[in-house]
């Protein structure tokens, strides 16, 4: 089913679970913070969080500057300055589809599908070798060498939950962030997750230098 969708674009993606804190100072994101704060369906105080393409922007690019799929975000608190502006805590809730982008208007609108997150069988090798490769990631991330010991026992056991949360840790350019975010499944997500990893660690261990991360960001995934 299609419903309308108000946009805020970001350069950055948001996943599914993440907690996400917003300063919203464009007057026309603060009218929408208002209009979401007064439906008093909490659940129902929804925006669209889309990616914007590298070097594009909306305002000049229109529906070609954005990813096709991004995250409802929900509003959880928000606290309101005295000039109008905003700083806000949201989650990330359901992944989307665009179908069409309505610019005319100040605050941009999208008929957008919300996309299923269907349970299917998860190998358990493929959850195994991502979560060890993850492990090695952070360990490394996080200034200490990976002696083999390294416990995945805080990651989650539901395999979405883990997807999302190694889509969100990882460094990564937006394009490939985005795979994972539109991979169809878990099993999908996890196996794509497992060998961008490989990858990483490899070129950690080959380079000696390491990107800055949130080994383990905030989750809050309502499945």
């Amino acid at each position: 089913m299609l419903t309308l969708l108000p946009l805020f674009p970001l350069n950055t993606s948001l996943v599914p679970g993440l907690v996400l804190p917003l300063h919203i100072f464009e007057p026309r994101y603060c009218d929408l913070v208002d209009m979401l704060l007064a439906n008093p369906d909490e659940n129902a105080r929804e925006f669209g969080i889309i990616a914007v393409r590298d070097g594009r922007s909306l305002d000049h690019h229109g529906v070609d500057a954005l990813y096709e799929i991004g995250t409802s975000a929900v509003i959880r608190q928000a606290d309101r300055f005295e000039d109008g502006r905003f700083d806000i805590m949201t989650v990330g809730s359901r992944r989307f589809l665009i179908h069409e982008v309505n610019t005319a208007e100040p605050l941009a609108t999208a008929t957008i599908e919300f996309l299923d997150e269907p349970v299917t069988e998860v190998s358990p090798l493929v959850m195994q070798q991502a979560a060890k490769r993850f492990t090695a990631y952070r360990t490394i991330l996080g200034g200490r060498f990976d002696d083999g010991d390294a416990s995945t026992a805080d990651l989650p056991g539901d395999p979405t939950v883990l997807s999302y949360l190694i889509t969100a840790s990882m460094v990564l350019p937006t394009g490939e962030r985005q795979s994972l975010l539109g991979a169809p499944d878990a099993n999908s997500r996890l196996t794509l997750a497992s060998e961008l990893l490989a990858r990483e660690n490899a070129l950690i261990a080959l380079l000696s230098a390491v990107p800055a991360i949130d080994l383990l960001p905030s989750i809050d995934y309502p499945n």
